[in-house]
């Protein structure tokens, strides 16, 4: 559809400027014949153009600003506006509010920037006959600087219990600004969940669903923040998208007191294996903690955790079939210098240690994002963030507390949907 710079109707010869603002000015009444029906509402729409001047740079080679909102008004007495629908190409809604008598639209979600928009206008007149108007235009390019979002862990298989991150170019630390950024961060799965965005910090994320992801799920996730205005300094810049696949529900669970690891695979019990955990003043920490990755062999020395050398505690060994729990250096790990305690008593230094046969079957059976819990030790329980994933040690309702989005919850697939005001076809 070919527009130009103004619309006239009605024989008013005029164009509507609001500072500040792109103005779509509805001018309704238009009269109209009722096709042979005493019903107004079977009559065929009126094209609401007639009356609309637009002084939004519609013509060719002309854009209009994104860092200004968008506002549909609707003159006259006897009309009113009953719903707006705006969209651009790639299928992004704007979000807006329509007054309660339908006389004015304004949209309350921020335009991106370099993309073409078309507004879908819904009006109807006193008689209640419906009017429709369909309009297109282009926003400028930004000049500010990009926000990109790296996303994580690396494309691969993880267990039920990864979470998704992601680390943003530039720090954001009001909530209103955050709340742009998580809403433009997709999280879909198959089978679907539900999960939440936590703010770690002003430039890190964190996703998990509600309760473990499904086995054998399909996690894609995606940024839609391209183009969109953060602030005044920030608009969204393209990101790579990330899928992940999830595998077996793997759970290990830890007893301290029973001196027992006990390994369900799928809600089955697979493996009990004697273990040993932290002695005093080591004590294992409790918690849910998620495997971060495993080492065939690594070397664990006292003095980076701590303990001098030469003192008592001190230690140098070289350490097989290591998997990592925390990045502070607590593993599941082979001890066969421990087999006599491990069933009986706690010996090591925070560690869970197992006889060298069972680390190897235990280092063949988990894989990065498998669930570790300890329970029933006198230690502190896990960080949540910063030593590893310790997310789930959250209850739901404080994770979703560190979400930006009024109710603590990412986006559900309805919410473009709802953004919509009652779309009707055109």
């Amino acid at each position: 559809m070919r527009q130009t710079e103004s619309f006239h109707g009605g024989g008013t010869g005029r164009s509507r400027t609001v500072a500040g603002c792109t103005l779509l000015a509805l001018a309704l009444g238009a009269s109209l014949t009722s096709c042979g029906d005493d019903n107004p509402l079977s009559a065929e729409p009126y094209d609401a153009g007639q009356q609309i001047s637009f002084d939004g740079s519609v013509g060719e080679g002309k854009t209009v600003d994104p860092d200004q909102p968008l506002e549909v008004v609707a003159e006259g007495s006897d009309g009113r506006i009953t719903d707006v629908t705006t969209v651009d190409a790639s299928g992004r809604h704007v979000a807006g509010e329509l007054a309660a008598d339908g006389s004015r639209w304004h949209s309350t979600s921020p335009l991106a920037a370099d993309a073409r928009y078309t507004i879908r206008v819904s009006t109807e007149d006193g008689d209640g006959r419906p009017g429709r108007k369909v309009l297109a235009f282009t926003t400028g390019k930004p000049t500010t600087q990009g926000l990109t979002v790296a996303f994580g862990p690396a494309a691969g298989t993880y267990g039920v219990g990864q979470p998704v991150t992601a680390e943003l170019s530039a720090p954001i630390e009001d909530r209103a600004q955050r709340a742009v950024v998580e809403r433009a961060l997709k999280v879909d799965s198959t089978p679907a969940v539900t999960g939440s965005w936590h703010w770690v910090d002003d430039q890190k994320l964190h996703y998990r669903p509600k309760d473990y992801w499904p086995a054998h799920a399909t996690v894609r996730v995606r940024s839609t923040l391209e183009g969109v205005k953060v602030n005044e300094r920030l608009r969204g810049a393209p990101s790579d998208p990330l899928t992940l696949s999830i595998g077996d529900r793997l759970i290990a669970v830890a007893d301290a007191a029973a001196h027992r690891l006990t390994v369900h695979k799928n809600g089955e019990e697979i493996k009990q294996i004697p273990v040993t955990t932290g002695k005093p003043g080591f004590e294992t920490r409790n918690g849910v903690k998620v495997v971060l990755g495993k080492e065939r062999f690594v070397r664990m020395r006292s003095s980076t955790v701590g303990i001098a050398e030469g003192s008592a505690e001190s230690y140098d060994l070289n350490v097989e079939f290591a998997t990592r729990v925390t990045w502070s250096g607590e593993y599941v790990h082979a001890a066969p210098w421990s087999v006599g305690s491990q069933g009986y008593a706690n010996v090591s230094h925070g560690c869970v240690g197992m006889s060298t046969e069972n680390a190897e079957w235990f280092f063949g059976t988990v894989r990065e994002g498998d669930l570790i819990e300890t329970v029933n030790s006198d230690g502190g329980t896990m960080e949540p963030f910063g030593n590893g994933f310790g997310d789930w040690n959250l209850t739901w309702q404080k994770w979703r507390e560190g979400s930006a989005l009024a109710d603590g919850a990412q986006d559900d697939p309805r919410t473009e949907e709802r953004a919509r005001l009652r779309p009707q076809p055109v």
